[in-house]
């Protein structure tokens, strides 16, 4: 990268902390402030930053309008896609992608599983929201007026008898799986299928997906099942990292 682009794009997150005048923009870049100005003012003319009357500089408007084009653009399905496909192949079971949109949680994509026993689940479907782990750590993401205003709306099938019951326990799920940054559901939809789930971040650190594997107890147990966590939290740091546009980071809990 050239100087000038490298001064250039170390003035954003400088003023991403506040506005600076122009002799705090020149000590921080350690240049003179003819330089600084100078810079300044083509960032200035792309809308990238802007001159208070102050004569400090902050960020200006057409960042964040191309930030958030760019979120707008992102497809989490096609990103995705390649990690689920890839662990789908490590380990042999039906990987899950879901979703929360307009009060529904769906499934947005779904690699099968390699042996004969298919999922009862199909892209586009809702899932059971007061069971499904992939639902858990979507909704576990909400601020916590959310969550219990949902929580008291929803309805508590009795799948089998490790269904959620009501609402107290619903919510206190929820606060577990925050917590722990991961869910399961362990014969509460289907006695015979067992999940494991993780999510998957934006920039912003809120959950914007969710994913998860599923197998049945006649293949693997739930215990075996729940010793891949690390491989399925790998998957959507990965999924997470390439999604946010992040560098990689180090977590105890994803080893």
């Amino acid at each position: 990268m050239s100087q000038t682009v490298d001064r250039a794009l170390s003035i954003l997150p400088l003023l991403a902390q506040g506005p600076a005048d122009l002799g705090q923009v020149a000590d921080r870049l350690g240049v003179h402030k003819s330089t600084a100005l100078r810079l300044l003012r083509t960032l200035h003319e792309h809308g990238l930053v802007y001159r208070q009357q102050d004569q400090r500089y902050r960020l200006g408007a057409r960042l964040f309008a191309l930030a958030q084009e760019a979120v707008e653009n992102l497809d989490i399905r096609e990103i995705a896609h390649p990690h689920l496909a890839a662990l789908n192949e490590r380990i042999g079971h039906t990987v899950h992608l879901a979703v929360h949109e307009e009060g529904e949680v769906l499934y947005i994509d779904k690699v099968e599983s390699r042996y004969p026993v298919r999922m009862y689940s199909r892209i586009g479907k809702p899932v059971a929201i007061t069971v499904a782990a992939v639902a858990k750590l979507l909704l576990a993401d909400l601020p916590e007026p959310e969550r219990r205003a949902l929580a008291g709306k929803l309805d508590y099938p009795p799948y089998t008898p490790r269904s959620t019951p009501n609402a107290a326990a619903f919510l206190k799920e929820l606060a577990t799986v925050r917590e722990q940054g991961w869910a399961t559901d362990l014969g509460g939809h289907e006695e015979s299928i067992n999940c494991v789930g993780a999510p998957i971040r934006g920039a912003d650190g809120r959950v914007v997906a969710a994913m998860s594997v599923s197998a049945p107890n006649v293949v693997v147990t739930a215990e075996e099942l729940l010793s891949l966590l690390p491989q399925v939290r790998r998957t959507a740091d990965a999924i997470s990292r390439e999604y946010s546009g992040t560098a990689p980071t180090t977590s105890k809990d994803s080893e």
